[in-house]
């Protein structure tokens, strides 16, 4: 589909929550917070335990759920009556996917940009644990670290994430990126998102065509394996479709914004 122009907010306009992925922190949605505020949508772009600067490190963070904590506490915070739209980058897909199945009233639309996209049936780990990635590069893991760890490498993040990205925010993401983690093993251990609550929740998916890590291919196998309401492409973006595409991105989440409030 065309790409939508900015779109002010409609009067009441639901509240946008822009959750960032693996290593990296709120600071990655100041391009698209900074255009969908001046178009007057409400956002926030929280960080989720030991990411941005949020003070806890990561062994203080055992869980998924602790890692989450940050976005449930926003939800649970909201208003009797009051929903938001949910937005995902990467790994964000999986705290959006927690979110909405804790607190599916509260969720208007859950929306998935180039992220992890679990279904109601197989295990909410599968989508992280089958994903490929031809060459992690200098990405380094500790599976011995409680909880298991990984810091994004910086050629990593380089070739594979910010490689239509300004430079500039590649340099930003060396000064803030941290270490976290991906939690397959607390994901494996609990049973799949269930139909009635996650599979109720609105859905689209944004498609960031020039992904080199979580790519096209791979995100249309996971649309296919947990249908969506719509899909959305942005042709020139990246896997930091914030940094690539912002003003595109951010002319999506308007329109998905008015559409779903």
């Amino acid at each position: 589909m065309s790409t939508p122009a900015l779109a002010t907010a409609a009067e009441g306009a639901t509240r946008i929550i822009l959750v960032h992925g693996t290593g990296h922190g709120g600071w990655c949605w100041y391009r698209v917070a900074t255009l969908l505020r001046a178009a007057g949508h409400r956002v926030d772009a929280p960080d989720l335990a030991a990411s941005g600067i949020d003070s806890r490190q990561l062994r203080d963070v055992p869980t998924f759920e602790d890692y989450t904590r940050p976005l449930l506490d926003a939800l649970r915070a909201l208003p009797p009556g009051e929903r938001a739209v949910l937005v995902g980058h990467s790994f964000g897909g999986m705290s959006i996917a927690l979110a909405a199945e804790t607190f599916p009233e509260k969720v208007a639309a859950a929306v998935f940009v180039t992220a992890f996209l679990p279904d109601c049936t197989n295990p909410r780990s599968q989508v992280i644990e089958k994903v490929t990635v031809s060459d992690w590069m200098d990405t380094v893991t500790d599976a011995e670290h409680v909880p298991a760890s990984v810091f994004l490498g910086p050629e990593f993040l380089r070739h594979k994430l910010y490689q239509l990205s300004p430079p500039e925010d590649y340099t930003l993401s060396q000064s803030l990126a941290r270490v976290s983690s991906y939690y397959v093993p607390d994901l494996q251990s609990q049973t799949p998102f269930s139909e009635a609550r996650y599979g109720a929740v609105s859905k689209v998916y944004v498609v960031c065509k020039q992904d080199q890590a979580m790519t096209e291919a791979y995100q249309h196998t996971m649309i296919a394996a947990c249908p969506v309401a719509e899909v959305r492409e942005i042709a020139d973006a990246d896997h930091m479709a914030m940094f690539s595409a912002p003003a595109e991105l951010a002319g999506h989440l308007a329109h998905i914004a008015n559409t779903y409030a």
